[in-house]
């Protein structure tokens, strides 16, 4: 497992999401008001959505929304009675070998994947380093 290491100079998981999103330039014009002259308006269009200082009230609003996010190692399928006969000790052997990535999985969807790492020896903690960050599937970009 390797240390974490700072994400400075990377975009943020939400950032690149976003962009395999593709937002069209319809809804960005629209996100971001009528057009300004001067050196604000040379800026970055997603940049400027995510900046909190020219965001709509209903943007900060849905980025403070909570989301569950969870780390999938795994999985297996077993038959219930195969599954009451676990003690502890037991092992669940899991589809996925080690050094495979992990999911990161926001609200049920997988958004991105990533290595398990050490995030404090002092006190056990782990986290994940993100290595790919993965775009929306068919149906999403279908619905959106």
């Amino acid at each position: 497992m390797n240390q974490a290491t700072p994400t400075q100079g990377k975009n943020t998981l939400l950032e690149e999401y976003v962009g395999e999103l593709g937002p069209s330039p319809a809804e960005l014009a629209a996100a971001l008001g009528p057009r300004r002259s001067g050196p604000a308006a040379s800026e970055a269009p997603r940049a400027a959505m995510m900046d909190s200082g020219l965001a709509s009230p209903n943007l900060e609003m849905v980025m403070r929304i909570p989301v569950t996010v969870k780390i999938v190692l795994g999985s297996t399928t077993m038959p219930v009675a195969s599954l009451v006969k676990l003690g502890r000790g037991a092992v669940i052997p899991l589809d996925r070998r080690v050094g495979e990535p992990v999911d990161v999985v926001v609200n049920g969807r997988v958004v991105a994947r990533g290595e398990v790492v050490v995030v404090d020896e002092a006190t056990s903690r782990f986290g994940i380093s993100l290595t790919e960050v993965v775009g929306p599937s068919a149906g999403d970009r279908a619905a959106g």
